[in-house]
């Protein structure tokens, strides 16, 4: 079964460039497609500190899809692990999933801070993040991810 999605808005501004670190300072738009939506699709959504936003890495050509095992960035230091065991951007369907600070919503746009997303990139949906769905219980991971992550978010207030 094939699942088409069509996306609901556009990352405008921010980073040009895929670079893996240092995304808590930058800042961008999340802006919905005006055809689709009205001011009235993002009604409430001002009351939430943070955003999920889905999105599709549609910089990634589909023979760079990874359906196995590989060393997190490339790095032999971490351990061979499942594209499933990561969330690196050469996964087999080509979805991102990011939680960043919403700053302001001013019409159909977004203003966020510490979106890994870069201009231009096709937003598939926008949801508030709630306390509620954040993980119950201990959470555990391995030390290789901790590493990995260190500078992901540098310069965050997120």
């Amino acid at each position: 079964m094939d699942v088409t999605s069509r996306p609901v808005a556009q990352v405008v501004g921010g980073r040009d460039e895929v670079v893996d670190d240092r995304w808590g300072a930058v800042t961008a738009i999340v802006r919905l497609d005006g055809e689709q939506f009205t001011e009235e699709a993002l009604y409430g959504l001002a009351d939430f500190s943070h955003l999920e936003i889905v999105y599709h890495f549609d910089r990634v050509p589909v023979e760079k899809v990874e359906t196995g095992a590989r060393h997190p960035r490339g790095n032999t230091d971490w351990p061979l692990v499942g594209i499933f065991a990561q969330r690196g951007k050469n996964r087999p369907n080509r979805l991102g999933v990011s939680r960043c600070r919403l700053l302001r919503v001013d019409g159909l746009d977004l203003h966020v801070a510490g979106l890994d997303a870069v201009a231009g990139t096709p937003v598939l949906d926008i949801k508030p993040y709630l306390a509620e769905f954040g993980p119950r219980g201990e959470v555990r991971q391995p030390a290789w991810s901790s590493e990995l992550m260190r500078d992901y978010y540098e310069g965050a207030g997120h």
